[in-house]
C-alpha cells in the first residue's frame, strides 16, 4: 500500500508520481471529476474491471456519514430545524464530488494490484 501523502494527492498507488484524476470537477457546473485510463508515468491501469469501483461507495458513504455527523454535533442545538437540514444537504451537495474522488482514491489505494 502507498504511503497516506501520497492517498490524499490522488496520485498513482504503483509509482507515486503520477495523477489519477486528470479534472476535479466542478460541482457548480455539474461536471464530474474524470480519471485517467492509465498512469501517465508508469502505464498503470486503474480501472482494472467493470464494477471495480462499486466498494469506493461504501467509503464515500462512511465519509459522508462523518461529515453529517460533523454537522449534526455543530448545529443541532443552536439552528432552528429547517435550518438545519438547509445545511445538512449543502453539506451534502458540496462535498459529493470531494467524497466521489476521494473514495476512489482511497480505494485503488487499498486494493492497487
Amino acid at each position: 500500500m502507498s504511503s497516506f501523502k501520497t492517498m490524499l494527492a490522488g496520485k498513482c498507488p504503483r509509482c507515486e508520481q503520477g495523477k489519477i484524476f486528470a479534472s476535479k470537477g466542478n460541482i457548480f457546473l455539474l461536471r464530474v471529476p474524470k480519471m485517467h485510463e492509465h498512469c501517465e508515468v508508469c502505464n498503470y491501469k486503474f480501472d482494472k474491471e467493470p464494477g471495480y469501483f462499486l466498494g469506493s461507495m461504501y467509503v464515500s458513504y462512511g465519509m459522508t456519514i462523518i461529515e453529517m455527523l460533523i454537522v449534526f454535533g455543530t448545529t443541532f442545538w443552536f439552528v432552528p430545524l429547517s435550518v438545519f437540514f438547509i445545511l445538512i444537504f449543502a453539506t451534502l451537495f458540496l462535498f459529493s464530488f470531494f467524497n466521489y474522488r476521494v473514495a476512489r482514491t482511497i480505494w485503488i489505494n487499498l486494493f492497487p494490484y
